[in-house]
């Protein structure tokens, strides 16, 4: 009798403990997951975090920055979706972060327009929601708490003011510039482009052709191969992100040309990754211009002044700098602000994460 008797009440301890653990596996996708520290319990805040997808290696260190500073140890439980380049992909996570009331929404958005209906889901749930890198173009400003990105217009305006005086230096009687855009409707395209076709309009350059290569090596590859054949008089190419450059450069060789100083044509480029800046150094890209992915550190702050009421600012810019192939640094003037454009060393590349 005695060892039946102990026999269920271990029945019934292992089914409560089974229960305690089932709860707890629910309670994950809840708005807040519960854990245990010294014996006491503690919350996880829950960040719902959509990103664009993994189309270069600027998104891929863009994804560590959130994964390293979103994790337990710090406070955080982070549900990671990747949209693979697609805005109904995005909408579908972010809906899905609602239904599992995150206490954040962040999310790269792939394109600025399209976001007004989810945003105002997101709203009514009372869910603060943050954007970093590209932008959204939305009728109502308070749909979001706020932005965290890069100036891409004045990273453009630094190149092109860097190519300028390569151009006058070098003096090169003609500008013959081809560019391969980024996605068509990021914030990040439409901020370089807006660029350089404002310094070819002020400087007199021949602005050949514009076509997205989609922030990929290889469709920057089928771009540039065409534009070759439709241009025989082209010296430069103003990529926007490094893995077009790449494309791009592997296009001209193939083609039997060369690229860098003293050769047929110059690289622009955008990023400045660890692979863009050797390249740099090694004279294959003249100019590129940094865009930084660690936001996770920025998306920090603003949860914490959104949790203070501390935030006194939408909108939120990171340092970047801007790097030349040539031999010594230089110093450029744009909106009576100086910025110096570091030459490139080996010591630069190897410290670079991504």
């Amino acid at each position: 009798m005695r060892r039946k008797i102990l026999t269920t009440a271990i029945g019934v301890v292992l089914a409560a403990a089974i229960l305690i653990v089932a709860v707890s596996m629910v309670e994950l996708s809840g708005k807040q997951t519960e854990i245990w520290k010294n014996g006491e319990k503690d919350s996880l805040t829950t960040i719902g975090f959509s990103q664009v997808g993994a189309e270069s290696d600027w998104r891929s260190a863009n994804s560590i920055s959130m994964k390293r500073t979103f994790t337990p140890e710090r406070g955080y439980d982070l549900i990671f979706e990747d949209a693979k380049q697609k805005q109904s992909d995005q909408i579908k996570a972010i809906r899905k972060f609602i239904q599992q009331e995150v206490d954040y929404i962040v999310f790269s958005p792939v394109v600025e327009s399209g976001w007004d209906t989810v945003l105002e889901e997101a709203k009514r749930a009372e869910i603060p929601v943050i954007i970093i890198d590209r932008k959204v173009a939305v009728k109502d400003s308070s749909l979001y708490a706020a932005w965290i990105g890069s100036n891409f217009y004045l990273e453009g305006q630094k190149a092109c003011k860097v190519m300028k005086a390569y151009v006058d230096e070098q003096q090169i009687p003609e500008v013959n510039i081809v560019n391969i855009q980024g996605t068509l409707g990021a914030t990040s395209q439409i901020g370089r482009t807006n660029a350089l076709e404002d310094a070819a309009q002020k400087y007199g350059w021949n602005l050949l052709e514009q076509e997205s290569g989609e922030y990929t090596e290889a469709k920057a590859y089928e771009v540039m191969s065409k534009m070759l054949l439709e241009h025989d008089d082209i010296n430069f190419v103003y990529c926007e992100n490094d893995n077009e450059a790449f494309g791009a450069i592997d296009a001209i060789r193939d083609a039997g040309k060369t690229v860098g100083p003293g050769g047929d044509i110059q690289i622009i480029s955008f990023d400045a990754t660890r692979e863009g800046l050797r390249r740099t150094l090694h004279r294959e890209i003249l100019i590129n211009g940094e865009c930084n992915p660690w936001h996770g550190e920025y998306v920090e702050k603003v949860i914490h002044m959104l949790e203070t009421n501390e935030l006194w600012q939408k909108e939120m810019y990171v340092p970047e700098e801007t790097f030349y192939s040539m031999p010594e640094d230089m110093q450029i003037m744009l909106g009576g602000k100086e910025y110096t454009v570091q030459t490139v060393t080996e010591s630069i590349v190897q410290k670079r994460e991504y």
